[in-house]
Parts: C-alpha cells; structure tokens; sequence
C-alpha cells in the first residue's frame, strides 16, 4: 500500500476496496479489458479524496495512464466514483504543439482573391515618420517629435538666468552694457535656426524618398525577415541559375534596378524580359544565363542537320515469329476458303 494513502488515514482493507472499484470504473470505460494495464500508484488528493492510476493499454496513447478519482465517507465506510479520465504523463505520446493556422500558411496556399490582412500589433510593422511632438515656444522642430531649443544664450555659450542675478549672485547689468553679449546669443541663435532648418529639409528629403510618411512601414525586424527569406530563396545566391551563371552576377547587368533603402544594399529587381527572373526581386550576388555584358554567338550561314525526331525514310524488317501448324487449323481454313469460292 502506498505511503500517501497511509497518510491520508486509509486501512489496507478500505485501500485495496478503493483499488477494486477504481479499476471496475476504468474497465467499464476502455473500449476492451486489454487496455487497463497494471495498478500505478494511489495519490491522496483532499480530504478523503484519493486518485488511482493504472497503466493505459491503449495503442497510440504510450505512457498514457488511467485516472479514477475516488471519495471514501469515512462515517459510511463507502466509497463513490467522482472522475474517471485519461491523464498524460511525462513520459507520454503526445501530439505536436498546435500551431495557429496563420503561421502555418504559405504564401503557395493562398490565391489572388484571398487575403489574411495584417494584425494591428504585427512585429513586422511600425509606425511611419510624423510629427508627434508640436514645438514649444522658443524651440524649432524638425519633425518627427524632435525640438531644438531656442533660450538666450551668452557670449560664452551658456544659458542665461531666468532671473535678475546672474549664476554667480550678482546683479544683472543693464540693457546698455548687456547689448553685445546679447547680440552674441543672437547669431548664435540664428546659426543654430538655420542648421535645424537643413536638418529639416534632409529629413523631409530621405521621407519622401523612401515614402516613410505611410501609416505603417516596415520595422527592423520586417526587414530582417525580409532580407532572409529573400536570400535563402531561388532568387538568391544558392539557386541552380547562379551556378551555371560563370560567374555572370545581378550585380554587374545592366538590367538590375536596385531597391531604395536598407533592402537596396542587397537586392534589386531584374528588368530583363529574356531572363527567367523578370520582374522579381534577385540579390545582388544572384545570376542567370541572360546578363547584360553575355555577347550574342557569332551568326553562322552553315545549316547544321540533327537527328530527326521521327524517322520515315528507312524500313524496319522485323522477323516474324513462326506459324503453328496444326491440322485442324488448316482444315479449317481450308473450308473457308472454299466456301468463299
């Protein structure tokens, strides 16, 4: 008898009761007697609760055991079923981790009229550039959230006090004799307004290059995503086609049209309608036989006969095979023929 089912205050008469109707349950629950194995192990659960184990039988469930759950009224000495289930173990056979649909699809199962959209939190996507931020007064944005600010500054270069006194206690000079630092602080000003300008402009310049003021664009890790799929692919280095390039790579034809952005130091799109990659985004290290610098063979006016396909010129003379000569057999024909006549 177990030890927790000492613990939980159970006789070894009252114990082997339980095991006897706990495996009655589990009989009466497997399709076939075969498929309850031996006793297992008891486990004391709550208060006069206990669950029986016994091995599973049943093929394809390896490792599998039968659980009865049990309660023993103590006042009644008698016991009444509350559960009867499958449980898996750690050693079990189980199914795979179930994986939702969305990431078991490819792109071959899908049609041109089916569409599985874009989740609004999809690691793939961020936000596209705009400005967040409204400027302050006495700062100059440059868009995106990003602010300059625009205090007075001194002749030095720092900021003045908000204040009368200066940083070191002392009074403030007056209008008069504060007039060329303020003047300093003014074309300070007026470079610093003029570099944020430029910087404005650049950004605004790569943000229409590169359309980044879209709802969503793609993140780094879309990118990475991306770059990998793309590489690892036929249109990448590895494909049969780039092999038998000698050597001949995207990279140098003259009809690769190379991407913008971070994807463009890697990728292009081929614009060659000879080649098989027409249309499709190739890297830059991908090849085919139809680049641009390949010369044209030299024409030639020798016409060059190959083996016809279907040759119906020659005769075939094919030995026949034997007549059987039976007596019947020719009598018979010999009638026909005869009648014929």
């Amino acid at each position: 008898m177990p030890d927790n089912a000492c613990k939980d205050g159970l006789d070894q008469e009252a114990f082997d009761e339980g095991r006897r109707l706990a495996r009655t349950v589990a009989l009466n629950c497997a399709d076939e007697a075969d498929q309850v194995g031996d006793f297992v192990q008891a486990n004391g659960l709550l208060d006069g609760v206990t669950d029986f184990r016994f091995a599973c039988r049943i093929r394809g469930y390896e490792g599998w055991q039968w659980a009865v759950t049990l309660y023993r009224d103590r006042e009644l000495e008698k016991w009444t079923v509350n559960d009867s289930v499958l449980v898996a173990t750690g050693k079990s056979l189980l199914a795979p981790k179930w994986v939702p649909w969305k990431d078991r699809i490819t792109a071959d199962d899908l049609s041109v009229t089916d569409s599985i959209g874009t989740d609004s939190d999809d690691p793939r996507m961020e936000e596209g550039y705009s400005q967040r931020t409204p400027p302050e007064e006495g700062s100059a944005s440059i868009g995106n959230g990003i602010t300059i600010d625009q205090k007075p500054i001194d002749a030095e270069g720092g900021d003045l006090p908000a204040g009368g006194d200066t940083a070191d206690g002392d009074v403030r000079p007056s209008d008069k004799e504060q007039a060329p630092t303020q003047s300093a602080g003014s074309a300070q000003q007026v470079s610093d307004s003029a570099d944020a300008k430029e910087n404005c402009e650049d950004v605004d310049e790569v943000v229409e290059e590169l359309l980044l003021s879209r709802r969503h664009v793609m993140s780094p890790l879309g990118r990475s995503e991306t770059s990998k799929r793309w590489y690892q692919g036929q249109h990448g280095p590895k494909s049969l086609s780039t092999k038998t390039a000698d050597g001949n790579v995207c990279s140098a034809c003259g009809f690769y049209v190379p991407l913008t952005g971070e994807l463009g130091d890697m990728f292009g799109v081929c614009a060659n309608k000879w080649s098989p990659d027409d249309g499709r985004v190739v890297s830059m290290d991908h090849g085919c036989g139809e680049h641009s610098e390949i010369e044209q063979p030299e024409p030639s006016h020798l016409w060059i006969q190959t083996e016809p396909a279907y040759d119906d010129v020659h005769i075939d003379v094919v030995e026949k095979n034997r007549r059987n000569h039976h007596a019947q057999v020719e009598l018979l024909e010999r009638i026909a023929e005869e009648a014929s006549q």
